[in-house]
């Protein structure tokens, strides 16, 4: 009788995990992201220009509330919407550890400047006529 029970009450638990993994998979399904990440949707690069770089980049970012999506150390993350409002782009910490952040003049972007001198121009698109739930989609130029 015992021997019994304990083989209905496996069967119940591998019941329950099949359920819990399709469950899981319903929630997380391919092309969601997890809460708090985000990932290169579009990168575009153009050096026909001598000495320049152009490059496009858009990033889907699934952020938290009270979070929209930015960058963080040259990648994109979601970073506290206050910041973004506020246009104060460096206080995301954009720039790599070893680079210095500045604010373009009109605060449609930034620079990073590199120890040896070399300076990456960072300006900023958003998305026209986006609801505020889907307003985590952000474009970045990079130049």
């Amino acid at each position: 009788m015992q021997l019994l029970r304990l083989a209905w009450a496996l069967t119940a638990a591998a019941v329950c995990f099949l359920l819990l993994l399709l469950l899981h998979n319903e929630i997380l399904r391919e092309g969601q992201l997890a809460a708090g990440t985000c990932e290169i949707v579009t990168l575009d690069r153009d050096s026909s220009q001598p000495r320049r770089t152009i490059a496009r980049q858009t990033a889907r970012c699934a952020c938290r509330k009270g979070q929209i999506a930015g960058t963080t150390r040259a990648r994109p993350a979601c970073v506290d919407v206050r910041i973004v409002w506020s246009r104060q782009w460096c206080e995301m910490s954009p720039c790599l550890d070893d680079e210095g952040c500045n604010l373009l003049v009109n605060q449609s972007g930034w620079t990073c400047t590199q120890p040896g001198g070399r300076v990456k121009t960072t300006t900023v698109r958003t998305e026209p006529n986006r609801t505020r739930e889907n307003q985590n989609l952000f474009g970045l130029i990079h130049m």
